[in-house]
């Protein structure tokens, strides 16, 4: 039994819930490994009509864990390339899901978790939630690919307040910028999730799926193109004097409730 994350499924609908509320649901490694390994089962099981991303506890995501013993162990350049890749790769298994997803955000969905977030197809959000991508002040760039989603979600200029300069987006604001599409009550992601969800269950299968991967296909094309060097990039900004620099005085800042 995986205790990082929960699965269950009924009526061709499928629930994936992140389960680590004691760490706001924070990414290890383990975890994101996991969460690639349900995506690429998704992706082969039969009559899997709607996915629901969600999270146990009251925060979607407090991004990456940096805590994660196993995200420092790489020995070798391969390994630590191999380490850095592996929320992208949990994200790209994600979007590649054939059914429609669907993700029921409440509380933080900060970094690694707005990433994951915006590779899903729908997003409903609580009243309360908001989203926010941190990497720029902490010194480092956005990886992960979600840089090209957004930008495709957003445009550009939306892309930059988000991205460059690290605004945070709550509740109605969210669904006005273009983060999400639903807006519920609090506690109620998951709920309209589900009756989404049901919806799209009742839809012709197939037509749907064609559909999702024509639209994909379409409005990501260059996402590779635009991203494929970004975990490197990433790992060379993050060892950089001014990051550590960053870092340092964005600890600073969020000790002192700025």
């Amino acid at each position: 039994m995986n205790y990082l994350m929960q699965t269950e499924a009924k009526d061709g609908i499928w629930t994936v819930r992140l389960n680590r509320p004691e760490v706001r649901n924070a990414f290890s490694v383990e975890l994101m490994r996991s969460m690639t390994q349900v995506a690429e089962q998704l992706r082969d099981e039969e009559d899997v009509r709607a996915v629901i991303l969600s999270a146990a506890g009251e925060q979607f995501s407090a991004g990456m864990d940096l805590k994660d013993p196993q995200r420092w162990a790489g020995a070798s350049l391969a390994e630590r390339r191999a380490l850095a890749s592996c929320g992208e790769r949990m994200c790209q298994a994600w979007e590649n899901i054939p059914a429609l997803t669907l993700c029921a955000i409440e509380g933080h969905c900060i970094g690694g978790g707005a990433a994951l977030a915006v590779a899903t197809d729908l997003r409903v959000i609580g009243a309360s939630a908001w989203f926010w991508l941190p990497e720029i002040a902490i010194g480092i760039p956005l990886g992960w690919g979600a840089l090209p989603r957004l930008v495709r979600l957003l445009g550009p200029a939306k892309a930059k307040r988000f991205i460059i300069l690290c605004e945070r987006f709550k509740g109605r604001e969210a669904i006005d910028f273009g983060l999400a599409e639903y807006l519920v009550a609090d506690g109620q992601a998951y709920a309209e999730a589900q009756r989404l969800a049901a919806g799209i269950a009742e839809l012709p299968e197939i037509p749907v799926k064609m559909s999702k991967e024509t639209i994909n296909a379409t409005a990501n094309a260059l996402n590779h193109l635009a991203s494929h060097m970004a975990s490197d990039q990433v790992s060379l900004a993050a060892a950089s004097e001014e990051a550590v620099a960053a870092r340092t005085n964005f600890a600073a800042r969020k000790k002192g409730g700025r």
